[in-house]
């Protein structure tokens, strides 16, 4: 049995990231819960408390579509818990609707979906690191996906020819490839960083509100997921992406130094972060 850990969630009020806090809770975990609408927040943290008995979960309110207000998330979460034991990356943008197909920016005026999906999960990550770092053995979970197109440098911020699909997978493999960066910069016995497709097409409000229809079980990302945030099989396993519970190859430049080396040089610049 995994001992209890201090687990965050971002988007936790939703699909995936609120099916996963409550199999945490069930187990006994206390749990840190991100959102972005107070209302949702207030009633995940009471189901979780009257459904397994558990203290009332924090509740932590940003848009992760303003840097400002990510770096205020960490600031909230170094003042709710003296250790962090898990950060999962989880909250994201789809494709298409209920957050559009035409190109959006986000407040810094950066492309929506890579500013959501990739930027915040990566300054997250980096404000937090000091409190996860005095808390290890910790580990990082990106939840990305198996859609992955390499990231065009030229047209960072997709400018030309817009496409929601392209951009989705731009950013997701933006989040894999920062995350094998992040992982090769810390010692595993530290903080480990891993990325995951969870599961293809889970009945989750974005994919039901963009397709109709679902593939997956909610209950099969949640399985893999639980699985690279509580597995001790994993400890000290970093660097690597999973197609669901299986260890899989991601697009090819997440593995081309200097792409990666380029990426992480942009997304530091980006979210004006010195870096480590």
């Amino acid at each position: 049995m995994t001992p209890p850990r201090t687990i965050l969630i971002t988007g936790a009020t939703d699909g995936l990231g609120r099916a996963l806090a409550h199999r945490l809770a069930a187990e006994g975990h206390t749990l840190l819960l991100h959102g972005r609408d107070r209302q949702r927040l207030d009633r995940t943290a009471e189901e979780l408390r009257a459904a397994h008995g558990v203290d009332r979960p924090a509740t932590l309110l940003a848009d992760l579509a303003d840097l400002a207000r990510v770096r205020a998330l960490a600031a909230e979460v170094r003042t709710v818990t003296d250790r962090l034991d898990v950060l999962v990356n989880n909250a994201g943008i789809g494709s298409g609707e209920p957050d559009g197909r035409t190109r959006r920016t986000s407040v810094d005026g950066y492309e929506l979906r890579f500013a959501v999906n990739h930027l915040a999960g990566f300054l997250l990550a980096l404000e937090l690191l000091p409190l996860l770092r005095a808390s290890a053995p910790a580990r990082i979970v990106n939840v990305a996906s198996a859609g992955q197109q390499a990231v065009d440098f030229d047209d960072l911020m997709l400018e030309r020819d817009y496409d929601g699909i392209r951009a989705y997978c731009r950013s997701k493999l933006a989040q894999i490839t920062t995350g094998f960066e992040l992982a090769a910069r810390l010692p595993a016995a530290e903080v480990t960083v891993n990325s995951l497709h969870p599961a293809t097409f889970m009945p989750t409000k974005m994919v039901l509100r963009e397709l109709g229809h679902h593939v997956d079980s909610l209950e099969d990302g949640v399985a893999a997921t639980h699985r690279l945030v509580t597995d001790p099989a994993l400890a000290g396993v970093t660097g690597r992406y999973y197609d669901r519970t299986r260890e899989a190859r991601a697009d090819a430049q997440a593995y081309d130094p200097q792409a990666r080396a380029e990426l992480w040089r942009r997304s530091l610049r980006l979210v004006g972060h010195p870096g480590f």
